[in-house]
């Protein structure tokens, strides 16, 4: 259904939003909250064709004191459609459908979170964060109260215990801002939890020793005082068994004003603790924000990001992407992209599981591994987390220790397990002798071997490929090896009488008239010209940097060459041993 307002422009559904805008990341964060404009194009209000938001936009007349201030940041917030129409225009014909959305839901907007929308784009993917929409109100009967079933693993009111070493703890229902896609949306209403309902949910953990990990949440935890906060931390740390404390915010977000440096001196105090804060969108990454974490950081506190997937907010690559990008700048971890919660009011938010697939594989292999959330959906009614990504082994044989991998390019690998032997002393060489041989694309058709069986992900149960077949997909390029192309993995069963691939017997081959080591037939073969086989041994340029070409090697040689060595080594004076990085190189 087309919910587009007459005379206002709307992007069609599936169409690119343009990129979103660059946002100032320079190293001038200080201790102290920012007290000039949200961004900087706002400055630029009187110029009919720039952008219409930021702090001088909306609220050209509020002191630096003030802004600053995180006490009236929360103070003014914008909280019924009245309020919000002083700022925004809200169509005649939607104002209905967006006074019953908050019958059922509250709304919160912070001076500064305002600030960040674009008053031109009804799109604004900050807009469609906290503003209700008639979309919401249209779905407000779809979804669940309580999708995730944490009333249902809830041994006191507040905690839920649904994984067995950590629990979820609820001490606040009230937040800075008000998200439209909230999981907790049946929580929505402004008070703070009773002193004694937050001491029965310290005493749970405490007569718990299997938790040793806590994640204390809300509302927003950070809306409480700093004497109120320490209240609940300094008991939760008084707790023996209990290692780990995470406090889950998106103060850093909406009110950044709010991590001020006695807020930061004290969480330090209760380490180890961590902060997950959420960002959904580069937009939000403003100086302030960068500030905020900032302070956070220098306080030893590590900052995993956790993004909500959005429909018509971030749901495309290079929305991701970019948001990836900029938390790396701002030493926050992306740690996870949620899939929307099937949340009642929140239809219009989600995306098909594609979509997400479709970012994490626009991302793996084009950024740092770092910078890569790991997607996950929540599963209803309390399954907990389920991680979900592309498939990159295609196939799988147990048996046979064989596998099949993909890329982030689309070409196909041939990789063999390690053999059953790899802890023993001087174990017989690869069946390859030593070199990279190019693999087939293809998974062979024979099948598993003797009474085995073979894993192909995602394919049709008993096949040994994608298509049933034991086809693969087309690739890009020839596909690779770490085995000789035919031969056994080495984890399978030992071969045949009379088959020429390695036997089990150290260091030698299996092959009729032939018990020679198989390194010696190695080195008295080297590789002929034209061959696709690449020598490994002595392989590196950056170790054998203006070496001349090598000859030819034989058995006699090699031995002449060992001995030599050890001549010079009852020379040499015993090499200093130089520092590793803990790896074991240098």
């Amino acid at each position: 259904m087309d919910l587009a307002c007459p005379g206002r422009a709307r992007l069609p559904t599936g169409a690119p939003r343009p990129p979103p805008m660059p946002i100032d990341l320079a190293d001038s964060a200080s201790s102290t909250p920012s007290t000039g404009p949200a961004s900087a194009p706002g400055e630029g209000s009187a110029d009919p064709a720039s952008p219409r938001y930021g702090r001088a936009h909306y609220y050209p007349d509020v002191s630096d004191a003030d802004w600053s201030d995180w006490r009236w940041q929360f103070r003014n917030r914008v909280t019924s459609l009245e309020a919000l129409a002083t700022h925004l225009e809200i169509p005649a014909e939607e104002w209905h459908d967006r006074l019953e959305v908050l019958r059922d839901f509250r709304m919160g907007i912070t001076p500064y979170y305002l600030s960040l929308i674009d008053k031109d784009d009804p799109d604004d993917p900050i807009l469609r964060q906290v503003v209700p929409l008639a979309e919401e109100n249209l779905f407000r009967a779809v979804g669940e109260e309580d999708p995730l079933g944490e009333e249902q693993f809830s041994p006191v009111p507040g905690i839920t215990h649904r994984y067995p070493d950590r629990v979820l703890m609820v001490i606040s229902n009230n937040c800075a801002v008000y998200c439209r896609y909230c999981t907790r949306k049946r929580t929505m209403y402004e008070g703070a939890t009773p002193d004694v309902e937050l001491d029965r949910m310290v005493d749970y953990i405490a007569r718990t020793p299997a938790v040793r990990d806590v994640v204390v949440s809300g509302g927003d935890p950070l809306n409480y005082s700093t004497a109120k906060l320490e209240q609940i931390l300094s008991k939760l740390r008084a707790i023996p068994h209990l290692e780990i404390i995470r406090i889950g915010s998106r103060v850093p977000v909406a009110l950044p004003q709010r991590i001020d440096d006695e807020l930061c001196a004290m969480l330090q105090k209760y380490h180890p603790l961590w902060i997950n804060v959420h960002f959904n969108h580069p937009r939000e990454l403003s100086p302030e924000a960068r500030g905020a974490c900032d302070r956070l950081s220098r306080a030893g506190i590590p900052l995993n990001n956790q993004a909500v997937l959005l429909k018509g907010v971030n749901d495309s690559v290079e929305t991701i992407r970019a948001l990836c990008h900029g938390l790396m700048r701002m030493r926050v971890r992306p740690y996870y992209l949620y899939q929307c919660d099937p949340v009642r009011g929140a239809e219009h938010f989600r995306t098909p599981i594609s979509k997400g697939l479709e970012i994490i594989e626009g991302l793996r292999g084009h950024t740092s591994g770092l910078a890569i959330p790991t997607y996950v959906i929540d599963a209803p009614g309390g399954g907990g987390k389920v991680p979900v990504a592309p498939q990159y082994l295609l196939h799988y044989d147990r048996e046979r220790g064989r596998a099949v991998l993909r890329n982030f390019q689309g070409n196909l690998y041939e990789y063999f397990e390690p053999r059953a032997d790899n802890d023993e002393l001087n174990p017989e060489p690869a069946p390859s002798g030593g070199r990279l041989v190019p693999a087939r694309g293809r998974v062979p058709k024979d099948g598993p071997g003797e009474g085995g069986r073979s894993t192909a992900v995602g394919a049709v149960p008993g096949s040994t490929g994608l298509n049933g077949r034991g086809d693969l997909p087309a690739t890009r390029g020839p596909a690779r090896s770490n085995g000789k192309q035919g031969a056994a993995p080495w984890a399978g069963s030992p071969p045949a009488e009379g088959d020429s691939r390695p036997s089990r017997r150290r260091g030698s081959s299996k092959s009729p008239g032939v018990d020679a080591p198989l390194y010696e037939a190695y080195l008295a073969t080297p590789p002929q010209p034209g061959s696709d086989a690449t020598d490994v041994v002595g392989k590196s340029r950056w170790v054998h940097r203006g070496a001349t070409t090598r000859t030819p090697r034989t058995a006699a040689s090699t031995e002449a060459g060992v001995a030599g060595g050890r001549s010079r080594a009852a020379q040499s004076p015993a090499p200093q041993a130089r520092p590793t990085n803990g790896h074991g190189t240098h």
